[in-house]
């Protein structure tokens, strides 16, 4: 696989991609700025979809529709919910699940999809080479994502979360992509970095340290393209 895209929801983590991009070009759809470049000889399309589960879902169909693209890769920031994992760590998501789905009412299991499900399971190859990437200064943990829109600042809503879905870190975008990806048959993969951990306050943690965690999930594509040619 040599044709990448790679999404993103925030401006530095969007910044930190550019700055690793070579032979850049730009083809805009709708208000979306789709960055076409290269990262060691792979193929890049790069878009920022803005944050929540809608952009993110709306943002993949129109990659998928418009690009030539063998595998999706959803980079950005997540909140930790494991003790373990400490800023700027990074979790490889072995699946994802969407945290705020809610048809319980009709006997099924918190974040369960119908007829889709209730997690989506990352490629497992690209799972594998990830979180055998070795990078200076960087922890990788193979885990649960779990997207919700809303950002997580209240520890019961957070023991909550780990409670019932045996998640690592919480985001907002990522198992919409998934799920996209899932209903287009497109592998992909969802990478986060810790920005934060949900303590009542920590959103004044996510703006200090976004741009770590932006940094380090660029770090790891760089790394990940050298294993793809």
């Amino acid at each position: 696989m040599s044709n990448f895209g790679i999404i993103v929801a925030e401006n530095e983590e969007y910044k930190a991609i550019i700055d690793i991009l070579e032979k850049i070009n730009i083809r805009k759809i709708y208000d979306l700025e789709f960055i076409l470049g290269v990262i060691n000889n792979v193929n890049i399309v790069l878009v920022k979809s803005g944050v929540g589960k809608v952009n993110a879902a709306r943002t993949t169909q129109i990659l998928i529709d418009n690009f030539d693209i063998d595998f999706i890769l959803n980079v950005g920031s997540a909140g930790s919910i494991n003790s373990e994992l400490d800023i700027g760590d990074v979790v490889v998501a072995s699946k994802v699940v969407q945290h705020d789905f809610d048809v319980t009412a009709f006997g099924r299991e918190k974040g369960f999809i119908p007829d889709v499900g209730k997690y989506f399971i990352c490629n497992e190859v690209f799972v594998n080479k990830l979180i055998n990437l070795n990078i200076p200064n960087i922890k990788l943990k193979s885990g649960v994502v779990a997207s919700g829109d809303q950002f997580i600042l209240d520890v019961k809503v957070k023991d909550n979360i780990v409670s019932e879905f045996g998640a690592d870190c919480v985001e907002m975008e990522g198992a919409a992509v998934a799920q996209v990806c899932y209903m287009s048959n497109k592998p992909f993969c969802i990478i986060r970095s810790i920005s934060d951990k949900p303590n009542g306050n920590n959103h004044i943690d996510f703006n200090e340290f976004l741009k770590l965690a932006s940094k380090n999930c660029a770090k790891i594509v760089y790394e990940l393209s050298k294993t793809c040619k």
